[in-house]
């Protein structure tokens, strides 16, 4: 059994210590365990990251850029450990696996390029021209605390890990007590390459763990349930520390009667089946226009036929394992709910123990409703629950119908129709013939609206969270004299004078 030791644990073998047991769950065997981190020993190290802060921001944008592109060379040279890694304690697919760590690798590309002109001092227009320079400095806010998710954890970690490295910030990571090892893995490749070793620091644990990371950090960025994210975000307002949150969804996707059938029944098993459904993105209902129901369901019908569901590696292995009891569960919960009120289910619905304890068929449910738990409530499951629509109006007001708003999908031929569809509906982003594919588009935000979260990862705007703008104005005392107060008789003339020329010429003034 591998038993991993925190270097503050170490210090302090003459403690009783408790421990985290990480299962494999396609067999359901140990791989290992983990320390639970105390508060002391999270309080130590954020005052190792606190006091490390200082020199690794002086580095410099470009510096820190070198040592992450040094970094993530060496995860794409020794990427199958990662992705074996990650499957080891997931169970997912090694597609999917191999999906995180070439995301990872592009977000590092974009940020190491972009970051330097991002965060550059900015000279802007001053209220006093000639008199004044007005400049805005972007500064790291210092210690930056990330508690991440089990379902991606190299993914969900280092795309927002990432630009708050490069912004100047240290960091401490509590990944799941599921999925720690590949946390681990990671950081230790950072240290390999030369970032120090209280720049970024793991910290393993339970839920007392991550609550003692939000009670020390300055900043504190949560991938998780709305459950936990909401008290994260009560405990964060009283400390008056900002936040960042990523949290559940019941994304929808809308089939148009003008799609490509073929296109969409198969994009919607991809968008709900990819790791299981366990996927904060992933497709959790869907809306048929009724002109193409039917056809709709008997194509979905012939693609489900065709999942490879198993343990296997390659591209031909379309989905594998759940990873927890509790998903497993909560997804034949939603089925049972579903069925009681009324749906069918038309494929799958049973566990395959044959394949491995937490195995669970693909599922697709018809005849559903939003009186049903599977249509209202995050399943994190492989099911495909399809609901019969009159139109768009319908189909836009049933998916803003919904506490969550994170991602969502629309399937048409007329592009120019479905992307004034998607302005309507209430969600952080929106696919257009295909699902997930945010994630991997650096350049454009995602996050969620209503309880689906707030702040966003990925583009300008997931770099710029991890910073905090400071303004610095610079008074040249032209014509100055001394004076008592800020009007004397003549700044107030060339006051009233600027106000003028500021409403007659707002593009030289403002």
């Amino acid at each position: 059994m591998t038993v991993v030791e925190s270097p503050e644990s170490i210090r302090n073998m003459g403690v009783d210590r408790e421990y985290i047991v990480v299962t494999n769950p396609i067999t359901g065997n140990s791989i290992g365990q983990t320390p639970i981190t105390t508060p002391e020993e999270v309080r130590a190290a954020f005052l190792r990251a606190k006091a490390a802060q200082q020199a690794w921001n002086a580095l410099g944008v470009k510096a820190r850029g070198k040592l992450i592109l040094a970094w993530v060379d060496l995860l794409w040279e020794k990427q199958s450990e990662i992705i074996q890694a990650i499957r080891d304690e997931m169970g997912k697919t090694e597609t999917s696996a191999f999906m995180e760590v070439g995301v990872i690798y592009n977000t590092a590309l974009y940020y190491i390029h972009h970051a330097p002109r991002l965060l550059r001092p900015q000279t802007r227009r001053s209220g006093v021209p000639v008199k004044h320079k007005a400049r805005l400095y972007y500064k790291p806010y210092g210690v930056c605390g990330f508690i991440t998710p089990w379902n991606y954890p190299l993914l969900n970690a280092w795309q927002d890990l990432l630009p708050a490295m490069i912004a100047g910030n240290t960091v401490l990571l509590k990944p799941s007590e599921l999925t720690p090892f590949t946390s681990l893995k990671v950081v230790e490749m950072m240290y390999q390459v030369g970032i120090p070793r209280d720049v970024v620091q793991v910290l393993t644990g339970d839920g007392r763990t991550g609550a003692a990371v939000v009670e020390q950090v300055d900043y504190v960025a949560f991938t998780g349930s709305t459950h936990t994210g909401r008290r994260i975000a009560m405990r964060a307002a009283e400390r008056l520390i900002p936040i960042s949150l990523e949290l559940g969804g019941k994304d929808p996707m809308i089939i148009l009667k003008d799609a490509n059938i073929d296109m969409a029944a198969s994009g919607a098993l991809a968008g709900a089946l990819e790791n299981s459904g366990q996927v904060c993105v992933s497709t959790e209902r869907i809306y048929v226009e009724r002109a193409v129901y039917d056809h709709f369901v008997e194509r979905i019908q012939h693609y489900v036929q065709r999942v490879n569901l198993g343990t296997g590696d390659g591209i031909d292995v379309h989905m594998g394992s759940m990873t927890s009891e509790h998903e497993l569960a909560r997804t034949e919960a939603h089925i049972a709910d579903a069925v009681e009120k009324g749906a069918k289910v038309i494929f799958g619905g049973k566990r395959r123990p044959d394949l491995g304890p937490l195995f669970f068929e693909p599922t697709i449910l018809v005849d559903v409703d939003h009186s049903m738990q599977v249509m209202r409530e995050e399943t994190f499951g492989p099911l495909v629950p399809i609901m019969c629509v009159e139109n768009a109006q319908e189909a836009v007001r049933l998916a803003n119908d919904s506490e969550y708003g994170l991602s969502a999908s629309i399937h048409s031929r007329d592009m120019k129709r479905a992307e004034a569809i998607a302005t309507q509906i209430e969600s952080g982003d929106v696919h257009i013939n295909t699902t997930h594919w945010i994630f991997g588009t650096t350049a454009l935000p995602m996050g969620g609206v209503k309880h689906s979260g707030m702040g966003r990862r990925n583009g300008p705007e997931g770099l710029m969270r991890f910073v905090r703008p400071q303004a610095v104005l610079l008074d040249n005392q032209m014509l100055d004299r001394p004076k008592l107060a800020l009007l004397d008789d003549f700044t107030y003339r060339v006051v009233r004078i600027l106000l003028r020329l500021r409403r007659r010429f707002p593009r030289l003034f403002l």
